[in-house]
């Protein structure tokens, strides 16, 4: 058995209800063309679907169960980091799949060739069942970040105040799919232990102590929630309660503006329908019908994520996909 720190990589899934896409999870991860050795860790907070059985078919995963209460998003990165064996640290969710067998030399190599660089995001391509709003969210903010033929680095350069925009832009990280080392996290700065948005609080401390992350978007994985109507309005306050909880000034959204918004979205959107080759004609139709009342779901659901009082639990949990699917008022996926 290898002992802590002698392995070049970990990388580590945490799991809940994640029957769908593990096992091609896995299989991708047993065909990884890495240049060093690696483990797989998989930490699971009280799966009640197959997820421990489909692990338990890929006897080189190391398990981890903690009881679902222990669970945090920041919080339980950080014990991987404490249970990992490698140098680097990279990080999926539990639905998102490596696009090919070099994903894990990509997502570490930017560290590898540049000291500076201490986290990597790597790149996300929606599921081609995606409905076009979030498809097209998923693909346009990746492709914002930096061209697919090269690595991006951000850093701030010294202590001129920025737009914030800018920094936002910035600061942007996601840790369904990044890397970093293991000792920065351990020693250095470790995710915040945040009821959401950790992820984003964890790229902005980077950029904010003047460090270098870097985008991989060759490191790319296959990721894009698996949503119904009801649930994507869920998701969509959780994320900007989320944002909002950490420090983001989001000032309420009037009910002009988010009908104004809702306009302009479903525009864009139906132009890109019309354009996206993907879709056969029906599907085209469908989709023309049927994702502007994804557009209205969203800015409804922002607008209300704006006017409630963040710190009142209760209101929080009322709106929250995440309370929800524990609860058991919307189906785990």
């Amino acid at each position: 058995m290898s002992t802590e720190g002698s392995l070049d990589a970990t990388v580590a899934i945490l799991t809940y209800n994640g029957e769908t896409y593990l096992r091609r999870i896995l299989e991708m991860l047993r065909a990884q063309e890495f240049d060093g050795s690696f483990e797989v860790l998989v930490i699971d907070s009280g799966s009640t679907d197959a997820t421990l059985d489909i692990i338990a078919e890929f006897p080189e995963v190391r398990l981890l169960q903690i009881p679902n209460e222990e669970f945090g998003h920041g919080r339980t990165r950080n014990l991987a980091a404490r249970e990992a064996r490698g140098e680097f640290i990279a990080y999926l969710t539990h639905d998102a799949v490596p696009a090919h067998s070099r994903w894990l030399h990509a997502i570490i190599e930017p560290m590898r060739r540049f000291p500076q660089v201490v986290a990597v995001l790597g790149k996300q391509v929606a599921r081609p069942r995606a409905f076009p709003l979030q498809r097209y969210e998923v693909n346009g903010m990746f492709q914002n970040l930096g061209p697919d033929h090269g690595v991006t680095l951000f850093y701030r350069d010294g202590d001129a105040p920025l737009p914030q925009a800018v920094l936002d832009a910035m600061s942007y990280y996601s840790d369904v799919n990044s890397a970093t080392r293991r000792s920065f996290l351990l020693n250095e700065i470790p995710y915040r232990d945040v009821r959401y948005a950790e992820d984003q609080m964890f790229g902005r401390d980077i950029i904010d102590a003047g460090l270098v992350k870097a985008y991989a978007p060759q490191a790319a994985v296959e990721h894009s929630n698996d949503l119904s109507y009801a649930e994507y309005g869920h998701r969509i306050f959780d994320e900007t309660v989320g944002l909002r909880q950490i420090g983001a000034e989001l000032p309420p959204l009037s009910a002009t503006q988010a009908f104004k918004l809702t306009v302009r979205g479903t525009l864009g959107d139906s132009a890109r329908i019309v354009r996206d080759g993907s879709y056969s004609v029906k599907r085209r139709l469908y989709w023309l019908a049927v994702n502007p009342f994804y557009q209205a779901r969203k800015w409804r659901s922002y607008r209300r994520s704006t006017l409630i009082d963040v710190t009142d639990p209760d209101a929080v949990r009322a709106g929250s996909l995440e309370h929800k699917r524990k609860c058991g008022d919307l189906p785990a996926r």
